[in-house]
């Protein structure tokens, strides 16, 4: 239940706090002395556009700020809200705030946390519903009048399951389009892929091969240098003369030929001892390598022949390396498989589809059934509802048929009117006045309110092409739904309606130094009789207006 409106410097507005109650409250006021800007400001909080002409010329900014007692409800929904958001959760006082600056930036916050307007707008339309008369419009739309007899069948839970089902089956279905445009494809490029494949696979390729044959090359193309430089090292090592490892082996043999008698020599002979075992070692080495460096004319034909063709398949698959050759050659190959696999991988694709086709449609009857009844159910309220609003005649009827399914199941419901005997009955939006669709509109408010348990309703200017007996039956609906543990609001010019109010808030405009300003005030049982005298007689109150006020008041 909203328990306090507080508008700052909202277009007209300098400061509006409103204290709310439960029950049926109206709002009255003259034509353009602001009480749509009342509305507006509240849808601000339901997630509207925001617009920098909304903040009153002069201020940084406008504050909309709105208090709501959830205790009474009792909802596991709304408390699920509050944990699913990590916001904290005050059901005595739960805050929604809005705030658009001067450059129509806005933002949003629920209990002093800033959050996305998406997320405003999911919380407060399960707390407010403004019917305002554009909504009158809805009746023409077929998804508004399914949803209508999906609240009153109160299938929320089976509806959920189709969905999933349906989404299921979307994304099957979505799946075998891509297959078949897959191997539509690849059955055109079929020829070109085997080529493909025969072109790679003659070529035996092998991981490392590259790397290995290039540095084969490398080798054989300086042969002669390294042979050179091999067997120059070779001699200065192993000299008969003057290499090195025979020059210092006869080294280690005069110092130790001296050691005796200089023991330091001992030392210096067993260090280079150790040297002359390493350029020992190293001279065999060399001389090992020697022979293994050769220079085949045959072998380097056939390498460079190899290097050309693996070059060759990599510029043409336009890679790198032999393993993205061969990583292409896999892919190749998984295609082919495809192809030759595709008929079946089809019949799969498509018996998946009819599986689950199959389930949407049983699921899609469950919710047929319940419709079906919920149409029945809805047909005898609103016509019990219509009856005492002026259209004794009423025929109304919720035709469901078949239809392909859909996000929404397999019907199509369209609402079928008729005001009178000597007319067929034909879609509501067609055939209904303004006044009669108001008053469709406004019963089915009332029973959608109570399927879904609503807890504030703000009907703005519901009254619309009513007046006298019809005007007081409409207070009376408004006035029950209000007793049966609901906030209702009505923005009205009908006296009769205003008399039902259990609170009754006038909205004024006055001029003030700073500009026109509007203001919102609760009436005393005094200001009452005035206002409903007022909309009765015009501003000339006569007694008998105020007399007529006091027995309306009365009922």
């Amino acid at each position: 239940m909203l328990k306090k409106l507080d508008i700052r410097n909202f277009t007209l507005i300098d400061h509006l706090e409103m204290m709310l109650y439960p029950g049926f409250s109206v709002i009255t006021g003259e034509t353009g002395a602001g009480k749509s800007i009342v509305i507006g400001a509240i849808g601000l909080l339901l997630g509207n556009r925001a617009d920098a002409k909304q903040v009153k010329r002069g201020c940084d900014k406008c504050i909309i700020e709105a208090t709501f007692d959830l205790s009474i409800y009792h909802s596991d929904v709304l408390k699920g809200f509050f944990e699913e958001n990590d916001l904290d959760y005050e059901p005595e006082e739960c805050l929604l705030r809005r705030e658009v600056n001067a450059n129509g930036k806005s933002r949003a916050f629920i209990n002093d946390t800033p959050v996305t307007l998406a997320l405003m707008r999911e919380l407060g339309e399960q707390l407010i519903d403004v019917h305002s008369q554009h909504q009158n419009l809805l009746l023409s739309k077929e998804d508004f009048q399914l949803n209508v007899v999906d609240i009153i069948a109160r299938d929320r839970q089976q509806l959920a399951d189709y969905r999933a089902a349906f989404a299921e089956l979307r994304s099957a279905q979505h799946r075998l389009a891509e297959l078949r445009e897959q191997i539509a494809t690849s059955r055109d490029n079929e020829d070109f892929l085997r080529f493909q494949q025969k072109e790679l696979s003659e070529a035996k390729l092998t991981l490392g091969e590259q790397e290995q044959l290039e540095q084969e090359s490398e080798l054989m193309s300086h042969a002669e240098d390294i042979k050179r430089a091999l067997h120059e090292a070779d001699c200065g090592l192993s000299g008969d003369d003057t290499g090195i490892v025979n020059l210092t082996r006869s080294i280690v043999t005069q110092l130790r030929s001296v050691a005796d008698v200089y023991p330091e020599a001992q030392e210096l002979a067993e260090r280079l001892d150790g040297c002359f075992i390493e350029l020992k070692d190293i001279s065999q080495e060399i001389a090992s390598k020697m022979d293994d460096v050769e220079y085949d004319p045959q072998r380097f034909n056939l390498i460079t022949e190899r290097l050309d063709l693996i070059y060759t398949l990599q510029q043409k698959f336009h890679v790198q390396t032999v393993d993205e050759l061969l990583d292409r050659l896999n892919a190749i190959n998984a295609q082919l498989s495809n192809i030759d696999n595709s008929d079946e991988q089809l019949q799969e694709q498509e018996q998946e589809v009819a599986r689950l086709h199959a389930v949407c449609v049983e699921k899609a009857a469950v919710l047929t059934d319940m419709r079906r009844k919920s149409a029945t159910l809805v047909e005898q309220e609103l016509s019990k509802l219509l009856v005492p609003l002026g259209i004794p005649n009423v025929r109304f009827k919720v035709d469901v048929s078949t239809a392909d399914l859909s996000a929404t199941g397999a019907d199509k419901v369209m609402f079928l009117f008729s005001a009178n005997t000597s007319t067929d009955m034909q879609p509501v939006s067609q055939v209904a006045s303004g006044g009669e669709i108001a008053r469709v509109m406004l019963s089915l408010k009332a029973m959608i309110s109570k399927a879904i348990g609503l807890p504030t309703i703000i009907f703005d200017e519901i009254d619309t092409g009513v007046s006298g007996r019809v005007a007081e039956q409409m207070a009376h609906i408004m006035h029950d739904m209000g007793a049966a543990n609901r906030q209702v609001l009505c923005i009205t010019h009908l006296p009769q309606i205003a008399a039902a109010g259990s609170t009754h808030y006038k909205v004024a405009k006055h001029e003030t130094e700073q500009g026109t300003v509007s203001t919102m005030t609760q009436l005393t049982d005094e200001q009452r009789i005035t206002e409903i005298a007022q909309m009765l007689s015009g501003s000339d109150v006569s007694q008998a207006a105020i007399d007529n006020a006091k027995s309306l008041l009365a009922l």
